[in-house]
């Protein structure tokens, strides 16, 4: 590949960092604007503190501001960070030579998964790492332990997909150059539940479909989990205008799934989407107007897509976590289930139009 491809903050003045970046390494994440969108990522300092302490400077410095991504693999990593594109006279054939032989190497067990943000280093030249860095679309396993990991994407992964779309030549050097607007060190972002106690955790969320309105109480003394990441999904708007994908009547309506949202698009809130460990209870029946959440072959595989009880079944307790109830809109689940079906799919859209967070 051309020139492919960044701390410890112990002494935080060092780096100039104002009052809203002031906070340790862990809390802190660079959003990167481009004319393609924005997207963010968390350190990795522990791995590679030397680099992660140069990319906070440079970025405050206002360093990448004004250069671009210059460099793509379709679907598979761009690359950008040199500042001789903040000329736009610059010479293609000098794109991809600047900011270079800045730092020795800090190579790790980090893998160059997806997301994966790492340093671009002269070809077959040791510790000649520098500004420029690249960021991994899909995993580049075979550049493990060559380049420095430094960073871990959070959100826009989208985003750089379609920054690694832009039109190149066979070199994979675009036609023209995806401009980095500015580079900022902001706190990193938290789920909006994330330190909530098992009692704040009990909230009541409206679900406004398209067959009429749905009241539900959370019941953390359940799953607590589950009920922590619905939440954070129904705070961020994740669950709006996803569809209700699967009605099989006298037994579950079921929905959640991001990829039946319309439009069909990365949300900023994936973020907050982790798999679930079980939490399943022999105490708690699955009786109509329950919320539990659906999962895989394996037990532990629950993420977002959860099913409302159309009836009493008793063999589903003890092996999927129910983690709320229905208090109001029990009617609203019988006009589900007049709804025609093929199989146990609705023949028309039925959606979830919006779902809320009550007021206390």
């Amino acid at each position: 590949m051309r020139l492919l491809i960044p701390l410890w903050l112990a002494f935080v003045a060092a780096f100039g960092l104002n009052a809203q970046t002031t906070a340790p390494v862990e809390e802190l994440e660079a959003v990167v604007s481009t004319d393609k969108g924005t997207f963010r990522f968390a350190f990795e300092a522990e791995k590679a503190p030397r680099h992660v302490t140069q990319f906070i400077r440079l970025a405050k410095e206002g360093y990448y501001d004004g250069s671009a991504f210059f460099r793509v693999v379709l679907n598979g990593i761009i690359q950008g960070g040199d500042p001789l594109l903040k000329d736009a006279k610059t010479k293609r054939e000098l794109w991809g030579t600047g900011g270079l032989r800045m730092l020795k190497s800090e190579f790790s067990d980090l893998k160059h998964e997806q997301g994966t943000v790492s340093t671009v280093r002269v070809p077959n030249e040791a510790d000649s790492d520098g500004a420029q860095f690249f960021v991994c679309v899909y995993p580049q396993p075979t550049l493990d332990g060559q380049y420095s990991v430094f960073g871990k994407l959070t959100e826009g992964l989208d985003v750089v997909a379609k920054i690694s779309q832009t039109a190149a030549d066979a070199n994979g050097i675009t036609l023209e150059p995806v401009r980095i607007r500015r580079i900022t060190i902001e706190p990193k972002r938290h789920a909006p539940f994330r330190d909530a106690t098992v009692a704040e955790l009990k909230r009541t969320v409206t679900l406004e479909t398209t067959l009429g309105t749905i009241r539900l109480e959370t019941m953390p003394e359940w799953a607590p989990e589950h009920a922590r990441q619905f939440l954070n999904l129904v705070v961020e708007g994740w669950y709006d205008h996803t569809g209700f994908h699967r009605l099989a009547k006298g037994f579950v309506l079921q929905g959640g799934m991001g990829y039946h949202r319309e439009p069909r698009e990365a949300h900023p809130a994936d973020r907050w989407v982790k798999t679930l460990k079980a939490e399943f209870r022999d105490d708690v029946r699955h009786a109509k107007g329950v919320v539990s959440m659906a999962h895989g072959d394996d037990p532990d595989s629950a993420t977002t897509s959860f099913f409302l009880m159309l009836a009493d079944t008793p063999t589903l307790d003890g092996k999927y976590s129910a983690f709320a109830r229905i208090i109001e809109g029990l009617d609203v689940l019988d006009l589900f289930e007049r709804e025609e079906v093929d199989g146990e799919t609705p023949k028309r859209r039925l959606e979830l139009v919006r779902a809320t967070l009550d007021p206390k």
